[in-house]
């Protein structure tokens, strides 16, 4: 109860959008933990169980493989310091390889619970496809419900002042405390709302010859954010290649371990790097497009995601590309290359695995070396540049892109490492108190307000275009990519995929047909079609609502107009009498 009385405390201090990112993170925190159970209770326990001998299980046996696909020693050479170990740790390689964390370690076929027989394969896609589905329908839900309050108070400007002036105060309040602060979150929203009207109002005046050469630089640069797009994937795609040549040719033996260590974290050193530089050059630009204060959040925070969510494609369109493609012909009985890459989901298990790592120590960095030795500069030195420079703002748009972005990796990277949504989890958990923290003593508020009500939905929408994004490479790495020969639990599979068709064809003769025209054309041309017209008759009833709300919007005008108008014969009558 303290907790989200000090929460309501914080959005009234540094304005309502300030609520909606804490209450995101904390759905985030809850969604993770919601993916971890189920991955947990129905992959990594009962792999557990059966390795400790508590239940009868089967091994996967590669048959009809060629000998060279199934080899694969994820041992590590030479550990032989503590340091190295720590090193492991950080990079998911060595000892950390052999564990649950990774694809690699699930080499269990099935599991035997007195007759029934529970298949690890058909659990593990079924539960990839289940977490997914999952996250789109909590996800959208609660867009549904930002939509709705977003929608409300966008349809009435005029009703949004009055509600705020007129219906706004709690006359009930007697706390001092809370009172100010309601003061202060009155006056945010009317910040943003003045500041939106006004911005509203130049557009109306604008001349042809203004608006035309506002449209030529907005194309300008546009073109410069393309550019600047452009140097960024290639720097990525430039720095997964060497990482990669350098990690496969065996250099790792013949350098410092701090070296390898930088090699193996350069894709995420540059993909970070590129992360922090894009949102400044990005807001400098947006500065020049003459947009709304609302509108000029949302597309400086497009374009951010656009950069964060491509540079993970980027970096695994870039490793994909070296794992399917053989330049030799030794490697074409696997279908992918077996000599660099024996176990390439665990490969890629670690890329996402070092990227949500490295992620968190930047987020903890930037606050403990960065925010506060500023809050303490600007306090304690009289300097007038520092003075000048200010405490940090809370960015709202930039810390909502570290959480997207740091979501976006862990549903890729869940199909290759089973357990990283219980890092997902404490990473959010502590960021959660870092920011919180880091909010009351480092920052001041942002001088752009930013409103719940258009931030809750914006905000989920951001989180959605993260997850259909991640829905691609794990649908691909699932349905296309062959399966390893070496490692995991589909190695008797031409892809992970292929468990369900086998499964299903061992169903009884009736449940296939049935199963089989659901999936057809026969049934989903007509539920398409069915879809639509119920899709027709709510957008046509949702018409109707609004038409009605109109006409009582409409007569509510007429009727204040007649009060008004009553009001001034009384008055007038009154005159001539006196």
């Amino acid at each position: 109860m303290e907790s989200v009385e000090r929460e309501q405390s914080e959005s009234r201090k540094f304005g309502t959008g300030i609520g909606s990112y804490f209450s995101f993170l904390r759905f985030l925190v809850l969604l993770n933990l919601v993916i971890f159970l189920l991955v947990f209770c129905f992959t990594t326990l009962p792999v557990a169980i059966s390795k400790q001998g508590v239940l009868n299980s089967s091994l996967v046996v590669p048959t009809g493989v060629d000998s060279a696909c199934t080899y694969y020693t994820p041992t590590g050479q030479g550990l032989l310091y503590f340091y190295s170990n720590i090193i492991d740790l950080l990079s998911g390689t060595g000892f950390l390889e052999l564990t649950y964390l990774f694809y690699g370690y699930y080499t269990i076929d099935s599991v035997t619970v007195y007759i029934f027989k529970y298949s690890l394969p058909l659990a593990y896609v079924l539960v990839t496809i289940t977490y997914l589905l999952l996250s789109i329908l909590w996800i959208v839900k609660r867009a549904v419900t930002g939509f709705k309050q977003s929608l409300v108070h966008d349809s009435d400007r005029f009703q949004s002042y009055c509600n705020k002036i007129f219906a706004g105060w709690d006359f009930c309040t007697t706390d001092e405390n809370y009172a100010r602060l309601k003061h202060s979150s009155l006056q945010h929203e009317l910040k943003t709302d003045l500041a939106e009207e006004r911005i509203r109002q130049r557009k109306e005046k604008r001349t042809r010859g203004e608006t035309i050469r506002i449209y030529l630089l907005r194309l300008f640069l546009n073109i410069i954010v393309i550019a600047v797009l452009g140097g960024c994937f290639y720097a990525i795609y430039l720095a997964t290649v060497y990482s990669q040549e350098y990690s496969n040719n065996n250099a790792i033996s013949q350098k410092t371990d701090t070296i390898n260590l930088l090699v193996e974290y350069l894709p995420s050193i540059v993909i970070t790097i590129a992360n922090f530089i894009t949102p400044v050059i990005f807001q400098t630009i947006v500065g020049y497009e003459d947009y709304a204060p609302a509108f000029e959040i949302r597309f400086t925070l497009i374009r951010c995601v656009f950069v964060r969510l491509a540079s993970i494609a980027v970096l695994l369109i870039s490793l994909w590309t070296r794992i399917t493609s053989c330049e030799s012909k030794n490697c074409s009985p696997c279908g992918y290359n077996h000599t660099l890459y024996p176990c390439w989901e665990s490969r890629v298990g670690q890329e996402m695995y070092k990227l949500m790592i490295f992620d968190f120590l930047i987020i903890a960095a930037v606050t403990i070396f960065v925010e506060f030795p500023r809050k303490l500069l600007v306090t304690y030195c009289s300097w007038k540049p520092i003075k000048w420079w200010g405490q940090q703002e809370f960015e709202i748009p930039q810390n909502v892109l570290e959480i997207v972005y740091g979501q976006t990796i862990c549903w890729i990277g869940t199909f290759y490492s089973p357990l990283l949504p219980a890092i997902a989890t404490i990473k959010y958990f502590i960021i959660f108190y870092i920011k919180k923290i880091s909010l009351m003593e480092n920052c001041r508020p942002s001088t752009r307000p930013f409103r719940a009500s258009s931030s809750n939905f914006f905000f989920q929408v951001i989180l959605l275009i993260g997850l259909i994004l991640a829905c691609i490479p794990v649908g691909l790495g699932i349905a296309y990519i062959p399966a390893s020969k070496a490692c995991g639990p589909f190695m008797n599979f031409n892809t992970s995929w292929e468990i369900i068709p086998v499964t299903i064809n061992s169903f009884p003769a009736g449940l296939q047909k049935t199963i089989y025209v659901i999936f057809s054309e026969s049934f989903a041309v007509p539920f398409f079609l069915l879809s639509c017209l119920v899709m027709f008759y709510f957008i046509a009833l949702a018409g109707a609502h609004k038409k009605v709300v109109q006409q009582l919007q409409e007569q509510l005008t007429m009727e204040s107009r007649d009060k008004l108008f009553l009001i001034r014969r009384l008055t007038e009558a009154h005159s001539i009498r006196a």
